[in-house]
């Protein structure tokens, strides 16, 4: 009986590990944070603010700290964040459009580099548990920026479109520069968290996660290196990735039980991704 009770203690301990990993990293709980639904067709665009869809890391500032998505703290120089309001804010930290993994590798660094964060900037779309809807909370965040007067600190541009024509004339003007997409944010919203159709992304891809369960050799000019990344989706159905990965991703693959973000056109009758392509290694830092 002693050992049936060490064995369940064993594994009630690695479960609450698994379930709650950063509470024992000593890492504070993940944010709460408002996600997006996907746009559709039907969707009254008058009832709408639209901006672009800015591909950064997200990160909330509480007041007095920045943190990721995954509720640690974000290693910025003190000077990034000094003269932010004392009000909280919701953004992305970002540096450019197609800079995701120069931006990634800055805020990474345990270490701030000062003249890696000269680049960054931190674009702000939301004012966590402010009253009043979006339209106010927008005239909110243009307001905190100016004040602050910091070049860094930016607020995300909101704007109205006519029509459903207009709103594909910005993505498509969007998508020619180089961007991700759009994103649509209700007009009349109060301050929500989790997901909601208050907030519409729109891109001319889907994207998703599933897991590295293996590697497929490489042949031909590939051979020694990995063809493929064997994925496994949340639903436990599996599908092979190979298209987007470079020679260095090939080379040296992210090992088994890795979590990667790949995009991909619709998902076939069997539910499987139809022209998925590897993205990039999910982080929530």
């Amino acid at each position: 009986m002693a050992d049936l009770k060490r064995a369940f203690s064993t594994l009630w301990l690695a479960f609450l590990v698994l379930a709650f990993p950063a509470a024992w990293a000593g890492v504070p709980p993940a944010p709460a944070m408002l996600l997006a639904e996907m746009y559709t067709a039907d969707v009254d665009l008058a009832q709408y603010w639209v901006s672009e869809k800015f591909d950064g890391v997200r990160a909330q500032w509480d007041g007095r700290t920045l943190r990721f998505r995954g509720g640690g703290s974000v290693p910025a120089p003190a000077w990034f964040t000094a003269g932010f309001p004392a009000q909280p804010l919701d953004g992305e930290l970002w540096i450019a459009r197609d800079r995701f993994d120069a931006l990634s590798g800055t805020v990474r660094k345990t270490e701030a580099v000062d003249a890696e964060w000269r680049q960054v900037r931190y674009l702000v779309f939301e004012l966590p548990g402010t009253a009043g809807d979006f339209t106010h909370r927008v005239g909110q965040m243009r307001q905190l920026v100016a004040q602050a007067k910091l070049p860094w600190l930016q607020a995300v541009e909101q704007t109205r479109v006519a029509d459903r024509a207009a709103l594909m004339q910005r993505l498509d003007a969007v998508m020619r520069a180089g961007g991700e997409g759009l994103m649509l944010h209700r007009a009349d919203a109060p301050y929500l968290i989790g997901r909601s159709d208050a907030l519409l992304k729109l891109k001319p891809w889907q994207d998703a996660e599933a897991i590295v369960v293996g590697h497929t050799p490489g042949k031909g000019k590939y051979q020694g290196m990995a063809g493929a990344l064997q994925m496994a989706m949340p639903d436990g159905r599996r599908f092979r990735l190979g298209s987007g990965l470079s020679d260095a991703l090939r080379r040296q693959p992210p090992p088994i039980g890795t979590r990667i973000t790949y995009r991909y056109q619709h998902l076939t009758k069997n539910g499987l991704p139809r022209f998925p392509r590897y993205l990039r290694v999910r982080e929530d830092f």
